[in-house]
């Protein structure tokens, strides 16, 4: 398998990184003033003032969305650092820096790797990678999840007409990972990939079930649950999910 890519933090993204805690508590500090204006309906009576206060202490964070978190060269000590306040983390990576996941000094509570394509060609379609030698890095990252303790999850974007068509090659990814969840999203056709893709390329529901039904037979994960409203499915080694609880 050829050499993936050989990012260098420091040298390629230069080295001004906020400090871990400087993130945690600006995190829960921008929860809190983004709910300042609820107050007025819970004084009104139109909101819970258990659920409001609920929200204002969050215990539950998801690294991901904000571009690639593992090019933050200090996350192993940012998942510290929220685990150190009684949060759950849950981390969502493309896989690109496997070399990062292998560095971590401390592991989420799930870690999620995003998959979009069953093969090198449809990868390089979809994702359009700085580097055709990012596949081989996100294969890497697959191989590493069997060495995480923690519960992974293969998270799957299915494109009607791009990458449904060929779940075989699918499964094997999955068997390659041994991830404890296959969790089936549709692509949804909002923000920028409006400008590439099409509404006929979100599969409905039933198409995600149909094609969540094919990997099941084809890697032996069975279905545990699912949301139509969502158009997702997941399914699992596990007989019933592994819960996070709000107030463990």
């Amino acid at each position: 398998m050829p050499e993936d890519i050989g990012i260098e933090w420091n040298e390629t993204f230069g080295s001004d990184w906020d400090e871990p805690e400087e993130i945690v508590e600006g995190c829960i500090r921008e929860q809190r003033r983004i709910l300042t204006g609820y107050k007025d309906q819970v004084i009104k009576g139109k909101v819970s003032k258990e659920k409001y206060e609920e929200a204002l202490n969050p215990n539950m964070v998801a690294i991901s969305l904000s571009g690639e978190p593992t090019l933050y060269p200090k996350l192993g000590e940012l998942i510290a650092s929220f685990k150190g306040k009684g949060f759950s983390v849950f981390l969502v990576t493309s896989g690109i820096l496997p070399e990062a996941l292998k560095r971590l000094d401390a592991e989420p509570s799930q870690l999620y790797i995003s998959l979009t394509a069953p093969d090198y060609d449809t990868y390089q379609k979809v994702n359009r990678p700085i580097s055709p030698r990012l596949w081989y890095s996100l294969m890497k990252s697959l191989e590493l999840v069997k060495s995480f303790k923690c519960p992974a999850v293969i998270r799957i974007t299915a494109i009607k007409g791009i990458n449904m068509d060929h779940p075989e090659n699918f499964s094997k990814l999955i068997s390659m990972s041994d991830c404890t969840y296959v969790e089936t999203k549709a692509y949804m056709h909002l923000g920028y990939s409006m400008h590439r893709l099409t509404r006929s390329n979100m599969p409905s529901f039933k198409e995600i079930e149909r094609f969540s039904h094919r990997l099941s037979e084809l890697t032996g994960y069975k279905k545990i649950g699912s949301s139509e409203e969502s158009r997702v499915v997941l399914l699992s080694k596990l007989k019933k999910p592994i819960t996070f609880d709000r107030f463990a």
